[in-house]
């Protein structure tokens, strides 16, 4: 009888060290308010480093007409143009467009970025990233919007 009191103690006991780390392991786990909050942050400021950056690429590019964009798809900037080109016999239209957005909180727990640049009605960007809530690095970001923001001025810069 004695082995059987003792096995029990032991299945008690490696219940408790579960139940011990199951706790640990929620209080470690961000709620889901947390996530939210964490969301709004990074979107604030990553959304005001692609104003940022948008408004001085329109700088050095007459012509284009810089709006922030605030929407059920996200939250950010973007650049627009309209062209005329005088061609052969008719005018034609020519748009050209950069739009940089942090999508919106989902259940993916993520921070999402997405950029789509187009030059006289070619698409010529078009990226996504994304990282989770819990392990989010806004400088790398903030480094991709940096270098999409580059890649579209130097792709137009060789159009125009």
């Amino acid at each position: 009888m004695e082995f059987e009191k003792r096995l029990e103690r032991a299945i008690v006991r490696g219940e408790q060290m579960r139940d011990a780390r199951s706790r640990e392991a929620a209080e470690r786990e961000l709620t889901e308010h947390e996530l939210r909050t964490v969301h709004s942050q990074c979107r604030v400021e990553l959304s005001e480093h692609i104003e940022k950056c948008l408004s001085k690429l329109a700088d050095h590019f007459p012509g284009f007409r810089f709006e922030t964009i605030v929407s059920e798809g996200g939250w950010g900037a973007k650049l627009s143009r309209d062209d005329l080109h005088f061609g052969g016999r008719s005018a034609q239209n020519r748009y050209s467009r950069l739009e940089m957005l942090v999508r919106p909180f989902s259940d993916a727990r993520i921070v999402e970025l997405a950029a789509k640049g187009t030059i006289h009605n070619k698409e010529v960007l078009s990226r996504t990233n994304f990282q989770f809530l819990a392990q989010v690095d806004l400088d790398s970001f903030r480094e991709l919007i940096d270098l999409w923001v580059l890649e579209y001025a130097e792709a137009y810069a060789a159009r125009v």
